[in-house]
């Protein structure tokens, strides 16, 4: 009987073995296998969805000038012109920006319109939402927006 007994332990050892061999190679595995998931989750698209060629500009559209109100009975004249990619298969429609023009011009006061710097921040302001206000299915119809005049009364 001490020969089995014998015989018993050395095959728990060797099992136990066996089942740390498995745990190893499984972790390995799983080590792999989530490497490699994460290199193609972050890395194998790296921008190839996400970039978009730059918007090619075309012609430049006028709007008519418009008068807006501004605080304390005093009045901004101002006229733009977007600057048109190639994706805007047809004439742009300005009646939109005008109405965004409008919007943000509306009841400011002269002071926050009288440097230029003041007045870049708010031409900046006012093109981010008029390109926004022309792109469709990622497409951008307008890429820049121009004072043509702007006069304050």
């Amino acid at each position: 009987m001490a020969k089995d007994e014998k015989d018993d332990k050395e095959e728990k050892k060797g099992g136990g073995k066996k089942k740390l061999l498995i745990i190893i190679v499984a972790a390995v595995v799983v080590l792999i296998g989530g490497g490699v998931g994460a290199y193609f989750a972050f890395f194998s698209h790296s921008g190839e969805e996400e970039a978009h060629p730059e918007p090619t500009p075309s012609a430049v559209v006028v709007a008519d000038a418009i008068t807006v109100n501004l605080a304390d009975g005093h009045y901004l004249k101002i006229a733009i012109a977007l600057q048109t990619t190639t994706n805007a298969a047809e004439a742009v429609d300005t009646s939109k920006a005008l109405d965004i023009v409008i919007s943000q011009f509306s009841n400011l006061e002269v002071a926050e319109l009288s440097t230029n710097k003041q007045r870049e921040a708010e031409k900046a302001e006012l093109t981010e939402k008029v390109v926004k206000a022309y792109t469709e299915e990622k497409l951008e119809y307008v890429m820049a927006v121009y004072f043509t005049e702007f006069v304050i009364q």
